[in-house]
């Protein structure tokens, strides 16, 4: 049988990406510490390498443009299943986070996402249930070192988060301080994953261009991350259709992407399912349910695949 074009097309992409990373490897090899080891991931045409030593601390980080992109739109998934219902503001009262729970369980959402005093009463509230609680850390500036980011995914593991979204260091992604930001990433990482959480990375892609926002993508997955998320909705901008597709691209189909800030509507998380996110961060998850506010009747939602940690 005479495979497809876009098979074909997918198999290219893979066999460039694996032989560039190679390549990159064979170079930086020999001016590496003695007993280092490193992980390249290589995206839209730029590789960047991370370097540990034996007891997994980043001695070195770098990005170089190099490669092709590569990635699919996963599908399949039920639209509530997709959906971190949120509630951030500064001033929720244990009244709003308690009803938020309770949308949760009644709608089957992914999680509820909250701020970390609220985690211990999110964990009891949705105890028996499917809903996961996530949290944020460092959230929502990233300016956080990165031991105080660890100490604090430690906090709200040990009160029963079972997810966190991590904000990077945008300074230091912004400033090419790539040892810093890997840094970051893995320490979170390292305690969520010893306790069984997942990890999502906010970029806060309003503030970044596309070679940075590529590169926190690339750095995310090297570290382990689960997923790459676009905002904190905390900033000037939230989601966009471009920044979602990007990092689907980038980070391939086997990651997560998440979409959040400024997805209020059915029409909002379609357009950003169909550029690639697997799991939409909104406080409007029950309007979104709602279905579409347009007088016509579109096809039913896009869904995508429950995926390895989707």
């Amino acid at each position: 049988m005479v495979p497809d074009t876009k098979t074909v097309e997918s198999l290219v992409e893979i066999i460039t990406h694996e032989v560039l990373a190679a390549i990159v490897e064979q170079q930086e090899r020999a001016r590496l510490p003695e007993g280092a080891q490193c992980k390249y991931e290589c995206a839209d045409k730029l590789c960047v390498r991370t370097c540990f030593d034996r007891t997994g601390q980043v001695v070195d980080a770098g990005a170089e443009r190099l490669s092709s992109t590569l990635g699919v739109i996963p599908e399949n998934l039920e639209l509530a299943r997709m959906i971190d219902h949120t509630l951030l503001k500064p001033d929720a009262t244990q009244d709003q986070i308690a009803q938020l729970c309770f949308e949760a369980r009644k709608y089957g959402f992914a999680s509820v996402c909250v701020n970390p005093t609220w985690v211990e009463l999110c964990a009891k509230l949705l105890e028996g249930s499917p809903v996961k609680v996530c949290t944020v850390i460092g959230f929502p500036l990233g300016a956080t070192p990165p031991e105080v980011k660890a100490f604090e995914t430690q906090n709200a593991l040990d009160h029963g988060a079972t997810e966190i979204d991590m904000v990077i260091n945008i300074g230091a992604l912004k400033a090419r301080d790539l040892e810093l930001v890997a840094r970051d990433i893995r320490g979170v990482v390292a305690a969520s994953h010893s306790r069984g959480a997942i990890v999502k990375v906010i970029l806060e892609a309003v503030l970044l261009t596309d070679e940075e926002k590529t590169i926190a993508c690339l750095l995310s997955k090297e570290a382990g991350a689960d997923f790459v998320k676009t905002s904190t909705g905390f900033a000037s901008g939230g989601a966009t259709v471009h920044d979602v597709a990007l990092m689907r691209r980038t980070v391939g189909p086997e990651m997560g992407v998440k979409a959040a800030g400024g997805v209020r509507t059915y029409e909002d998380a379609e357009k950003m399912i169909q550029a690639g996110a697997t799991r939409i961060g909104a406080s409007a998850g029950v309007k979104i349910l709602q279905g579409p506010t347009s007088a016509q009747t579109p096809a039913p939602a896009p869904t995508a695949p429950a995926a390895r940690n989707y």
